[in-house]
């Protein structure tokens, strides 16, 4: 891996120290994230090139695909550098349809772990985020006997670190309870902060955020402020959004997603752009 000067720096999850600018992959896999990629070799090469950047934080799950998002970050990483890290998530599948239902059940979750084991071709997983809310929002309610399952897994020496996704706040203290959290992945943007308090609280404990959809997901993020400051800064919006996020808590770790070598460099650089003091004003106006 080259040694290189992401924006944002590192974070330590755990004992395993991160870039704050990761990857996520799930654009990897073919249309909605269902069936393999038209160009396999484009989707090994992105995953390359963000290695040479020097990207050490890899989002996954098996069931983006399903198992072809992990099939194809073991033919183009594997054997993995040793300070790589790959974080997945579980509690999820993928039916014939392509829809997302829920898979929480025990079992479920031990497959599930059991299956990113065998196609990301590793003997213990970095990171294992438990998934149970809705698609952008926590469904209340409590999460004893999911994490417990995880958590015995990590007992058995297959999981290094636990973490969640779509949750709240109760149900993060719930999990502590049983375990240790080294992260939170919840949606969270620019326009959307109705977790600004959970940021916070989270960064003064040491875990680590990961906003999903950072840039709006399906829906891309529309802004008139937004628009006003890219164009001063002579960016774009896309561009001030990743930077904002870095600015926003030093916890947050930013995981965008591209299936582009050139749209996986512009992400980079626009992490780095500087935002004036008068910019992150008039930003913090618009959600």
């Amino acid at each position: 891996m080259t040694s290189t000067s992401l924006p944002g720096g590192t974070f330590a999850m755990g004992d395993l120290t991160v870039t704050r600018m990761g990857y996520g992959a799930m654009q990897l896999a073919g249309p909605h994230v269902f069936g393999p990629p038209a160009d396999r070799d484009a989707a090994v090469a992105v995953l390359r090139e963000a290695v040479e950047l020097g990207i050490n934080h890899i989002d996954t799950a098996d069931f983006y695909g399903p198992y072809v998002t992990n099939e194809i970050i073991k033919e183009a990483l594997h054997p993995y550098p040793d300070n790589l890290h790959v974080v997945t998530k579980v509690g999820a599948l993928r039916d014939a349809e392509g829809n997302w239902p829920q898979a929480l059940a025990p079992e479920q979750l031990r497959q599930a772990v059991h299956d990113n084991l065998d196609h990301l071709g590793l003997d213990v997983l970095d990171v294992v985020n438990l998934r149970v809310g809705g698609f952008d929002r926590p469904t209340p309610g409590s999460i004893e006997e999911p994490f417990t399952v995880l958590a015995q897994l990590q007992q058995e020496g297959l999981i290094k670190h636990l973490g969640l996704s779509t949750v709240n706040a109760e149900q993060i203290a719930e999990a502590q309870s049983i375990g240790s959290v080294v992260c939170v992945q919840n949606f969270y943007n620019i326009a959307n902060r109705d977790d600004d308090p959970l940021v916070d609280s989270l960064a003064a404990l040491g875990i680590a955020y990961v906003p999903y959809f950072p840039l709006g997901g399906f829906s891309p993020l529309q802004s008139e402020e937004l628009n006003a400051v890219a164009s001063r800064l002579e960016a774009t919006p896309m561009a001030v959004a990743l930077a904002w996020l870095l600015h926003r808590s030093s916890n947050i770790l930013l995981i965008p997603g591209t299936s582009s070598v050139a749209h996986l460099r512009e992400n980079v650089s626009a992490a780095g752009l500087a935002l004036p003091d008068d910019a992150l004003t008039e930003l913090n106006t618009i959600a």
